[in-house]
């Protein structure tokens, strides 16, 4: 990594990276007692996890990421267009929440010549460190990564300019909230960005159910082995005494809610330790790790109100699978 990322590379401090230590413990201990069990998702993101996921989105049956990719190529000069209106005399500041491996990020960068800077936020400090020494070195642009979880409170670098500033969260994280969250958030962000700010969103549109269903569900198992990697995780870092083979993925879509979810399935009764405590699970009972709520434009936009944000702009991918929202801040 080139000297000018390295300086600027900013922890948040010792829970800055996927759940520190007491964090990690802390949330999964009163997870496992929660009736029914449930993980946060953003937990899933260790090194592994983080490799995993990339993975993930090169899978045949996992559309999110060709189509918003392809959104992304077929609207770019229009994107540029809407942030560039919200520049400030510096230029804009591209401020990325969950950066991962910044992939569709170069394709933002590319039609951006004139930013001030590109700002990566991430919980996986390995994978936020990498990421940004490969654009340091395709892109005349300071980069400044954050390692930081951006669901807590965390600061921007001091050379991030008051204004022009433009949030990016792309991948359908949105999805990952409930909805009092995601309206949470999205005022976290609100404040973070500050006035004028502009923010592109990205969300999963509602879709034939057999389809959510393979795309959280692939035939190779990489998505299983995704989650499973939480259970080997805590294995590692808590002590733990999940055996993984006495667990399976499971991908169900909740109509109701319109989202798909993930569980890590009990296949007999048994009894598990994590940090010196004993869980007890019925076969059949579930740990459910993740959520991801699938959106209209309307509901999506109505969202973004709750959260202090106007919807100026909708763009969709040629097969109308994904959506990026444009907002303003009200």
């Amino acid at each position: 990594m080139d000297n000018a990322v390295l300086e600027s590379f900013v922890e948040t401090g010792p829970d800055s990276g996927p759940g520190g230590d007491d964090e990690f413990r802390d949330a999964v201990l009163s997870g496992l007692a929660a009736r029914p069990k449930a993980l946060e998702p953003k937990f899933f993101y260790d090194a592994r996890g983080s490799q995993l996921f990339d993975a993930i989105t090169e899978l045949e049956e996992y559309y999110p990421t060709r189509a918003e990719t392809a959104l992304l190529r077929a609207h770019a000069a229009e994107i540029a267009a809407f942030v560039e209106a919200g520049a400030g005399e510096a230029g804009a500041s591209l401020i990325e929440f969950g950066s991962g491996s910044s992939v569709k990020t170069r394709l933002l960068l590319e039609a951006l010549p004139g930013l001030a800077c590109y700002v990566p936020i991430d919980i996986s400090g390995d994978h936020l460190q990498a990421a940004a020494e490969k654009l340091a070195a395709d892109f005349a642009l300071p980069i400044l990564p954050v390692h930081a979880d951006y669901t807590g409170a965390f600061t921007l670098p001091a050379a991030v300019p008051a204004e022009g500033r433009v949030g990016f969260f792309p991948g359908s994280t949105i999805g990952n909230f409930e909805p009092a969250a995601a309206v949470a958030f999205l005022r976290q962000a609100r404040e973070l960005l500050g006035r004028g700010a502009r923010f592109l969103v990205g969300a999963d549109l509602q879709k034939d159910e057999a389809r959510l269903i393979a795309a959280y569900d692939d035939a190779e198992g990489v998505t299983a082995a995704f989650n499973l990697n939480l259970l080997q995780r805590i294995n590692r870092e808590l002590g733990g005494t999940f055996e993984l083979s006495a667990f399976r993925h499971e991908a169900r879509y909740n109509r109701e809610e319109a989202r798909i979810e993930m569980h890590l399935v009990s296949l007999r009764d048994q009894q598990v330790t994590v940090a010196g405590q004993r869980f007890g699970f019925a076969a059949g009972e579930s740990i459910h790790t993740e959520n991801s709520y699938k959106y209209t434009l309307d509901s999506l936009a109505a969202l973004a109100r709750e959260g202090g944000w106007v919807a100026q702009a909708q763009w969709l991918d040629p097969e109308g699978l994904f959506s990026l929202h444009g907002l303003v801040a009200d």
